[in-house]
This record gives structure tokens, sequence and C-alpha cells, in this order.
């Protein structure tokens, strides 16, 4: 395990378990939110992200948390293993009004300068409807890289836990 993507709807816990994974496997951890997102939640034009993440695959050694879609394809391409962190959406809903709670009016670790916290209606929607309009093609695209890549699922926060507890 030298190329790690992290993927799962918001609030699942992605950049949280890329920390953690991080720190137990020594590798650098790659926050796609901090990168993507400018200052006041400015995005960055595509063919320029495109060429943010392609430099960045070139490393050696990464993990990197976020979904972008976009981008998904060439970096489950670069990786050798994907962890799909497939938590139900009721705890992906409640960790992100927590994360609002906690990092109201500030910045989180992972993001951007500039880019406080906030919550609106249109992501708790894209939150609420991640496991019928967003998991279906997550689920087809890394099946077709099953068998060249280890591809980890865990859909429960034991199962999580259980993963990083028993790493080596």
């Amino acid at each position: 395990m030298k190329k790690v993507v992290i993927i799962g709807s918001g609030g699942a816990g992605k950049s949280t378990f890329a920390r953690r994974l991080g720190v137990k496997t020594g590798i650098e951890v790659i926050h796609l939110d901090k990168l993507y997102w400018k200052p006041s939640w400015t995005k960055t034009p595509k063919d320029e992200w495109a060429k943010i993440v392609e430099n960045l695959l070139r490393k050696d050694e990464w993990i990197m948390d976020g979904n972008f879609g976009g981008t998904m394809e060439m970096r489950l391409a670069a990786c050798d293993t994907a962890i799909f962190l497939d938590l139900p959406r009721y705890v992906c809903f409640y960790r992100t009004l927590k994360r609002w709670k906690m990092y109201w009016k500030t910045n989180r670790p992972d993001m951007t300068e500039g880019c406080n916290e906030k919550i609106d209606l249109e992501f708790l929607q894209w939150i609420w409807s991640f496991p019928k309009t967003k998991k279906p093609k997550i689920e087809e695209t890394l099946k077709r890289f099953e068998g060249e890549k280890t591809i980890i699922r865990l859909r429960k926060s034991r199962e999580v836990e259980n993963f990083l507890s028993n790493l080596q």
C-alpha cells in the first residue's frame, strides 16, 4: 500500500481516515479539497485541476482523499489501493452537522485557508442522495479496477476502526 485513494460521501470521514492512515503508514496525505478550493470557496478550473492531479500522481507514495469525479478515473488508474468509505447516509449526515458545529466560522485542518466551514441545503441534499446518485457510478468505476487494484470497502464505523487497528 503505497498509493491510496480514499473515496466516499461527504461526512464519511475521508479526511480523518486519511490522516490516521498517514500516521500509521508514514505516507504523505494529500487532501484534494485543500488543493481544489481556493479562498472563499472558489473552484479551480477543470484543466488546471487535471494538471494538478496529474502532477500529484507522479509521486512515489501518497494517500489522497476526495471524490472529484472528473479525476477519479486517473487516480484509480495510478493507485494500488482504493478505499471506499461506504457508511450509511445517516452517519454521514450526522458527522457533517457535527463537523459544521465544531469548525463553525473557522477552517478545518484539511481545507484551504479562507474556506470557513459552511453547510447549506445543496450539500445536505448531496449527502442524503449520495447512495442513489453517486454511489452506483463509484461502484461501477471500482468494478473496472477489480483484480488489478486492492479495493477495500468499509461499511461501518467499526470496520473503519478495525481496519486501522489491524494495519501493520
